[in-house]
């Protein structure tokens, strides 16, 4: 059985939120991305949904929130880095994870493989790990879904 498919994956994507699913995603994937000298770009989402009215016409608010988690995407990159990952990149994004991952980011960086947990940290999505199975289906790239 012959394939045309290559599965050298040269660009990595992997979805971090600090949940326990995540962060095996994340652990794998600098695995992978040290093993094959891929390229690692660490993606979190700020899920503007999870703040409420005032909070986001609150532009200072979504700004710190923001500039938050792009602070703490700087330990996750170094993380990677120790991991002995060469080329590591980070973005943060806004808006549902899933939707955002599939439509915004993947386009934007190319990636060959898609990392992410089967879990989201918060919210009642955990409990049905909707953002991942959504990325699973609708995502154009090969997903791994670590759990």
């Amino acid at each position: 059985m012959a394939s045309s498919k290559n599965f050298d994956f040269k660009r990595i994507l992997v979805g971090v939120d600090d949940s326990d699913d995540a962060i095996l995603a994340f652990r794998y994937a600098i695995s992978r991305a040290a093993k094959t000298h891929a390229q690692l770009i660490l993606c979190s989402v700020l899920e503007t949904n999870e703040t409420n009215v005032y909070q986001s016409l609150d532009k200072d608010y979504v700004h710190g929130k923001r500039s938050d988690l792009v602070k703490h995407m700087k330990t996750y990159e170094e993380a990677a880095k120790k991991g002995g990952v060469k080329d590591v990149k980070s973005i943060v994004a806004e808006g549902n994870a899933g939707e955002v991952i599939v439509k915004d980011v993947i386009p934007h960086v190319e990636p060959d493989l898609l990392i992410i947990g089967s879990q989201a940290k918060k919210g009642l999505a955990r409990h049905f790990g909707s953002q991942a199975a959504y990325m699973a289906k609708y995502s154009p790239i090969s997903v791994l879904v670590v759990r």
